[in-house]
């Protein structure tokens, strides 16, 4: 029986799939410039410089957009918890370091953007979004109790980047405003990126340690958190995005978690012990459950969305 590696040997052993990755993505990336995806001539001056102060009234977003933008952004916010998770997991020597760099200066932008047009267009009280920046990134994020480790590490950032793709591409369709849409595209290719890089990543491991991969993409999924989860009015924002399909249990399924595990071949692989089979069948048992949960919800959430839409025509009927 083949021993797991250590963390030091996984680095090691990774390192050059590291290098061979940030050419790829260098390669592939397209340099972009946050300022490039505002409408500047929007803008105006708040009160503090002679203007007048935000009020519900000017913004053009929805409620459901607004909720998912801010939510997005203060996931973003969060960069500094996210970076020192990551250089505490891998290292800041060699390619990995000049990944961790990289990676964080490329994520570094998507907060500025988001920020600057929301504040721009007065699409959102930017005053309560301060506030909320502020109790989000004093808090920070926890790993999840039992993550640790490179392994637990790559494939968790692989989910929760295409997860994030998701939900930006999501949230500029519902902003109903094509420099909004355009700016979250823009971003959403970023995470996409991001996702390939560490998706590769995690497909080496399988090749390197098959038992101790499988173990840990079935940890991770089984106990999988969107990096926002804590913020302020999380729980509200986060069933309000979830019944107007920003981010659901059917997109986590059908969007992120299958067309990640089919490309690694998770379920044809040959190579794994007793071990890794068991850690494989926790993890097809728990994806069949996750398959019933999504039908109960869709089915809980038609419901749902029915009758707000008979009461909402009912009280137009009265006003009428």
């Amino acid at each position: 029986m083949a021993k797991d590696l250590t963390q030091l040997e996984l680095l090691t052993a990774l390192e050059p799939v590291v290098g061979q990755n940030i050419d790829r993505h260098l390669a592939t990336a397209k340099d972009w410039n946050p300022h490039d995806y505002v409408p500047w001539d929007e803008g105006s001056n708040f009160a503090a410089m002679g203007g007048i102060d935000w009020d519900p009234t000017q913004s053009r977003l929805s409620e459901v957009a607004r909720v998912a933008m801010i939510t997005n952004l203060l996931t973003e916010d969060n960069l500094p918890s996210y970076h020192r998770t990551i250089a505490e997991n891998f290292c800041m020597d060699g390619a990995w370091g000049t990944w961790v760099g990289r990676w964080t200066a490329e994520e570094n932008r998507h907060g500025i953007a988001m920020r600057d047009y929301l504040v721009v267009t007065r699409s959102v009280d930017p005053v309560a979004l301060e506030s909320d920046r502020m109790l989000h990134m004093t808090k920070g994020v926890n790993t999840p109790e039992g993550y640790g480790g490179v392994l637990d590490q790559v494939a968790y950032v692989t989910f929760q980047e295409l997860a994030t793709r998701v939900s930006h591409r999501s949230t500029g369709r519902v902003c109903a405003d094509p420099v909004a849409d355009r700016m979250l595209a823009r971003i959403a290719a970023d995470e996409n990126l991001h996702m390939i890089f560490y998706r590769n990543l995690t497909a080496a491991a399988f090749d390197l340690t098959p038992d101790q991969t499988i173990e840990a993409i079935t940890k991770v999924v089984q106990n999988f958190a969107m990096p926002g989860h804590g913020m302020p009015n999380w729980r509200r924002n986060g069933v309000l995005m979830v019944k107007h399909g920003i981010y659901d249990l059917r997109q986590h399924l059908d969007d992120v978690l299958w067309p990640v595990l089919r490309t690694w071949k998770v379920f044809e692989r040959t190579d794994f012990t007793a071990r890794g089979e068991q850690s494989r069948e926790e993890l097809g048992e728990y994806l069949e459950k996750l398959e019933r949960d999504v039908i109960r919800f869709e089915e809980q959430r038609d419901r749902l969305l029915a009758r707000e839409a008979a009461k909402a025509e009912r009280a137009l009927t009265a006003a009428g």
